[in-house]
């Protein structure tokens, strides 16, 4: 194995705000990709998923609205932070997405973007949004398993 591509720190940046507003359908990896100085920007955890989703164009999947801090010493190689990036995915994983979206009510959010190896993953799930009485219900049901928990500790 050749410990050039061995990586150490498993970057890994999640969407904390996901599992809040949808319910989560079915989940894809997809590959993720970058161009110049973005790649280290990511190593170092300067990114945020935070309002960021996809939509399929030309049979295209496209990230929007993922934020990448530009690299402090990129100077002239920084591109835009807020770009559209090009998601990475087999065909018949794109043509299963669209009938999702087809359907109506579901949208693609990325629920987190890691490391595999050398290459740069995102995990896209296929969500359906939630209502409000569905967001308290979750509040709920949050503060109840944080009273539990903190009994059986004491």
């Amino acid at each position: 194995m050749n410990k050039q591509y061995v990586d150490k720190s498993n970057v890994c940046i999640k969407n904390r705000e996901i599992n809040f507003k949808y319910d989560i359908i079915e989940r894809f990896e997809c590959g993720l990709e970058l161009k110049g100085t973005e790649v280290k920007s990511v190593r170092d955890g300067m990114c945020n998923l935070k309002d960021s989703f996809a939509l399929i164009r030309d049979n295209e999947v496209m990230l929007k609205n993922m934020h990448i801090s530009p690299y402090e010493h990129g100077n002239i190689y920084n591109v835009n932070p807020v770009r559209d990036r090009r998601l990475l995915l087999h065909k018949n994983e794109i043509l299963k997405m669209l009938n999702y979206i087809k359907q109506g009510g579901y949208t693609l959010v990325p629920s987190k973007v890691y490391t595999k190896g050398r290459w740069f993953k995102v995990e896209l799930c296929i969500c359906k949004g939630k209502k409000l009485y569905d967001k308290r219900e979750t509040i709920k049901e949050k503060e109840a398993k944080k009273q539990i928990s903190n009994i059986f500790k004491i």
